[in-house]
């Protein structure tokens, strides 16, 4: 894969992630494995994909497979930043992620359960009606992005808009955040309600679910154009993520999805995922 293939690959990985830091000093296991537990690493703070109460889409999406394999999800909690499948999978811990790139390397995947892009997110009263990352407009107005570290691994958009020379008008939200606070990557898409920022450009499935949530009624439209900045990667199939060499889990998994396709997206429409395949345009209220 080429390196900004791989970079790509890495940056949405983070977007599932966005958490500044480990809970834990670092998880251990010891003792026999329960053969009934559905042992899934996640993130106790970071929705709309996973929280301590249950509340995330992947929390969900990991009762429904556990129950269709006869087991019981039991969790282990990891804010996700870089290291967590070091920390977690690798470790053994745990033996599923429940949100993964489908190309990504470290880990053996399942089928792609859903399949999602970054957005622009607009205030609706605005009337930007934004899609393209060469409008010219762009140009002219605060935008919000998503960074993930001072070492050049930043989202697709972040460097787009760098390689237009769009720069003095970014402002940079970290997907990591501030861990003291609930969601710490929704703060993108609070900037644009409030008025801090014209428009963001955020991985959809966290700006489709905080769009909803949002009192100011928020645009979202999927970002177009992007051809010319190959390889950087827009749009993303999200899978199941298993230890290497674990190909029975894989394959029960794979089972399970299949089964519950219907299911699944019925939970990824009602959390306002932008499912790519479908209609993208979507005004959040």
């Amino acid at each position: 894969m080429p390196n900004e293939s791989r970079r790509s690959v890495r940056h949405t990985f983070a977007l599932g992630a966005m958490t500044l830091s480990c809970l834990l000093a670092g998880p251990t296991w010891s003792g026999p494995v329960d053969a009934t537990a559905f042992r899934v690493c996640a993130d106790p703070n970071n929705l709309p994909f996973s929280n301590s109460d249950g509340s995330g889409f992947e929390n969900k999406l990991a009762q429904l497979i556990a129950q269709d394999l006869g087991q019981h999800v039991v969790y282990t909690w990891w804010a996700q930043r870089r290291g967590f499948i070091r920390n977690t999978l690798k470790a053994q811990t745990c033996d599923v992620v429940m949100g993964v790139p489908a190309k990504l390397d470290m880990v053996e995947v399942t089928r792609p359960y859903y399949r999602s892009t970054y957005v622009f997110v607009s205030r609706a009263d605005r009337h930007y009606d934004l899609t393209s990352i060469q409008d010219p407009r762009l140009r002219n107005l605060s935008i919000g992005v998503q960074l993930i570290g001072d070492d050049g691994y930043n989202t697709p958009p972040a460097h787009a808009l760098g390689e237009q020379g769009i720069i003095a008008n970014l402002v940079g939200y970290t997907v990591y955040g501030d861990y003291r606070r609930s969601s710490p990557p929704a703060r993108i898409v609070e900037a644009v309600a409030q008025g801090d920022v014209d428009v963001a450009a955020v991985w959809g499935p966290l700006a489709g679910y905080f769009a909803q949530r949002s009192d100011i009624p928020l645009r979202l439209t999927p970002i177009s154009d992007t051809g010319a900045f190959q390889p950087l990667m827009f749009t993303f199939d999200i899978a199941i993520g298993v230890r290497k060499g674990d190909h029975a889990r894989q394959q029960a998994i794979d089972a399970a999805l299949a089964r519950h396709q219907p299911e699944i997206r019925q939970l990824l429409e009602a959390y306002q995922v932008p499912l790519v395949g479908g209609d993208q345009t979507d005004e959040a209220k």
